[in-house]
């Protein structure tokens, strides 16, 4: 048997035409929740990945069993781990900018959750370097940190990006996790509208939202990539075919010199 839902558009409309002050504060806190996430994350898999390549045993296992734990269990579990284990602190940016304990939180979690993708991604990514490169920085004097930062992780980028890409993509939905710990963002503001009224249509405008979202991501992604592919005009792809590859995690791997 179905049932037809009458949809209430009105309700759609003002959601994503006319959101309101509310819905712009929880709107900030998925964008900064997300932008903090993912950065930290990129920092963590670097540490992560250098101390996978590392020739000291001890280091080697700590990465490994860092990547072992967080990417072998749900991100959901983690979050509240670290919630019931941890007093983290708020802070407040003037009048403007205030991040709640309960954000905090969220943002270790998944900038930790997200080291672990991220290290695998990385170490792809400095494998993919001619190793040659690295004994002729070290020839000309180099230490090993000069030599990552200036040679080995700046053509190692090209490879990186495309599946950071789409890493961040994932970050940006996985913010609505966080609504299980108090968190007001995207998702806590439409349950908040459906606890009130009792109408799905918060959750379809939420969802246009994060689309949105995701989209405008995957231009700005588009355009890093073509940035970065300047220096190889032989083998630059098109804005469209950019575009394309931001969507498609495969085919972004393979094109971008994941091969």
């Amino acid at each position: 048997m179905h049932v037809l839902v009458a949809v209430d558009w009105h309700v759609i409309w003002l959601r994503i035409f006319h959101p309101g002050n509310v819905f712009a504060r929880a709107l900030w806190a998925t964008i900064y929740i997300s932008v903090i996430s993912q950065a930290l994350g990129v920092a963590f898999g670097l540490v992560a990945a250098l101390m996978r390549m590392s020739r000291l045993a001890p280091l080697r296992w700590l990465s490994g069993i860092y990547v072992w734990i967080f990417r072998g269990t749900p991100l959901l579990v983690q979050i509240f781990f670290i919630y019931t284990t941890f007093n983290t602190p708020s802070f407040q940016f003037g009048k403007l900018w205030a991040v709640p304990a309960e954000a905090t939180t969220g943002i270790l979690a998944l900038s930790i959750n997200e080291g672990a993708y991220m290290r695998e991604i990385i170490r792809a990514g400095i494998d993919s370097i001619d190793r040659g490169q690295m004994e002729a920085a070290k020839s000309l004097g180099m230490r090993y940190g000069q030599a990552m930062r200036r040679i080995i992780l700046p053509q190692a980028a090209r490879v990186i990006v495309p599946p950071l890409g789409n890493e961040f993509n994932n970050m940006m939905k996985n913010t609505s996790l966080l609504f299980t710990i108090g968190v007001y963002e995207l998702f806590a503001d439409a349950n908040a509208g459906y606890s009130a009224s009792l109408k799905s249509e918060f959750f379809f405008a939420v969802a246009f939202w994060y689309l949105m979202l995701t989209t405008g991501w995957t231009f700005i992604q588009a355009w890093i990539e073509r940035r970065l592919a300047k220096s190889e005009r032989g083998e630059e792809l098109s804005f469209r075919e950019r575009l394309q590859a931001a969507w498609n995690p495969v085919t972004s791997w393979t094109r971008s010199g994941g091969e």
